[in-house]
């Protein structure tokens, strides 16, 4: 996803320089590729913010609630292993957030070709002081997890979670650079294209 985010990038820049050509014959070929460009960017980010906004409604996703009794607010994030051996496609890690004493957060996973997920918890940025695995055996049936304790269950798994959630966050730091360029070279692309003389 993010290659697609950095191609839309090179491409709303390269229209950006074709807006340059207002007069002969390429003039108009290049009005045809900005349109084409501006309105096919605007058309994935759509796509992109409504997938993102629904995907955790499917119908065949299962709902993980993360209860923190614990004295002190934690960062926790869930990882759903897959049955797949491939290596990029074994794990699926997903920010839940940050949970205060006695509260709670829900988040959906789509387990149809997995049967175990973890929960990770940080007490702060780097510092994991929860760790728990959890076996699904019913099929999409809602799970409870309730973190009582500081534990670690197996320090093996906890050391492959924290190089996950370590992943997630570079992929979310790049996202975060690279959207809002994006959405502010359709802006620019857009005046250009559509603004009246």
């Amino acid at each position: 996803m993010y290659l697609i985010i950095f191609l839309i990038f090179l491409l709303l820049c390269a229209a950006l320089v074709l807006s340059l050509y207002k007069k002969g014959r390429f003039a108009v070929v290049a009005k045809i590729l900005r349109f084409v460009i501006v309105v096919g960017s605007i058309a994935y980010f759509a796509y992109w913010f409504v997938e993102k906004s629904l995907s955790q409604f499917l119908e065949n996703s299962m709902a993980v609630q993360v209860i923190n009794h614990l004295p002190q607010p934690l960062d926790f994030y869930v990882i759903r292993v897959s049955d797949k051996d491939e290596k990029n496609e074994k794990y699926l890690s997903k920010h839940i957030g940050r949970i205060r004493p006695d509260f709670y957060r829900i988040e959906y996973l789509n387990m149809q070709k997995s049967n175990e997920f973890w929960i990770v918890g940080y007490l702060n940025k780097s510092r994991l002081a929860y760790f728990s695995q959890h076996a699904v055996t019913e099929g999409n049936r809602d799970q409870i997890v309730e973190v009582r304790n500081y534990i670690n269950q197996s320090q093996k798994l906890s050391s492959i979670a924290s190089d996950q959630v370590g992943i997630l966050k570079y992929d979310n730091m790049k996202i975060s650079i690279w959207v809002p360029l994006d959405l502010l070279q359709i802006f620019l692309n857009s005046v250009l294209l559509f603004r009246r003389k």
